[in-house]
């Protein structure tokens, strides 16, 4: 169960920076550099997600399954 949190806590921040991305180009309009750090920060929590994924499946912590039909 820890497992599914964290990986939808991380999902929530990836939705959250990609949102404020998208707020800071509209109201900044090129004045400061908070979209970009605000979409770096997407960026980097997307890897560590993936790695983490990638980590889970090889260590046995999370078990892949493929769809039933």
């Amino acid at each position: 169960m820890l497992q599914k949190l964290l990986i939808v806590g991380f999902l929530v921040l990836i939705v959250y920076n990609l949102g404020a991305g998208l707020y800071y180009m509209l109201v900044d309009k090129g004045g400061s550099r908070r979209m970009v750090n605000s979409l770096t920060w997407r960026i980097g929590l997307s890897v560590v997600l993936i790695v983490l994924v990638v980590l889970g499946i090889w260590t046995g912590i999370i078990q892949p399954h493929g769809v039933q039909p």
